[in-house]
């Protein structure tokens, strides 16, 4: 898993993954309601971000219930965690960024507060 940092910076490369893994980086776990809410996109292209980073190994799944939720993948290299929090924590202060946690933190009902344990 990520002997080559070209490998990660590359699972990075994107935007909209980008703001997906600063939200898992400050929040923890979250599943992909939450997630589409707060970047306020269609399902499928959250979902197809999201694969793409678990199969990169920047992510791990856990299913409780009827939920899937999302986390940052605790195995990473030192490096690597490393980049991914210097990474998450720059864009957690763009707009784009204060704009997710925003919406993310007005969201109602939350389920991964009510479904996981």
């Amino acid at each position: 898993m990520f002997e080559d940092p070209a490998q990660l910076h590359r699972a990075l490369s994107d935007s909209t993954r980008l703001r997906l893994v600063a939200l898992l980086d400050g929040e923890g776990e979250l599943c992909v309601c939450e997630l589409v809410h707060a970047l306020d996109m269609i399902q499928p292209r959250i979902s197809r971000h999201l694969a793409l980073l678990r199969d990169q190994g920047v992510l791990r799944t856990r299913r409780s219930g009827q939920w899937v939720l999302y986390r940052l993948n605790e195995e990473l290299p030192e490096w690597a965690r490393q980049v991914i929090a210097l990474t998450a924590a720059a864009m957690r202060e763009t707009e784009e960024g204060k704009a997710d946690r925003a919406r993310l933190s007005g969201m109602q009902e939350r389920p991964s507060q009510y479904c996981c344990a």
